[in-house]
């Protein structure tokens, strides 16, 4: 399974923030980095699962050169940490 462009925000006093532009209302959040990105491959498979049991095609991630051509990303990824989640394997492996 692809990974997805993950944004990971981080403001002063709260914990580390992540979503996904190719993946709307799937987020995650976690007290440290890598605790925020292991929490988003597990949200990020749960999100499929459901989307998955509701009949909903799974969107399929685009490349980041296709993303920075995209006003919307411009903006939210301006204060952000840019990564690459996949979906947690157990859990999409369940699905």
């Amino acid at each position: 399974m692809a990974g997805y462009i993950a944004l990971v925000h981080k403001d002063e006093g709260t914990s580390y923030g992540v979503s996904f532009p190719d993946v709307p209302g799937c987020i995650a959040a976690g007290d440290t980095f890598e605790e925020a990105v292991a929490d988003a491959a597990e949200a990020l498979a749960a999100h499929f699962a459901i989307m998955k049991a509701d009949g909903d095609a799974i969107p399929t991630p685009r490349s980041f050169e296709r993303l920075r051509r995209d006003p919307q990303f411009i903006d939210d990824s301006a204060d952000a940490i840019v990564t690459i989640v996949s979906p947690r394997t157990a859990m999409a492996a369940a699905e």
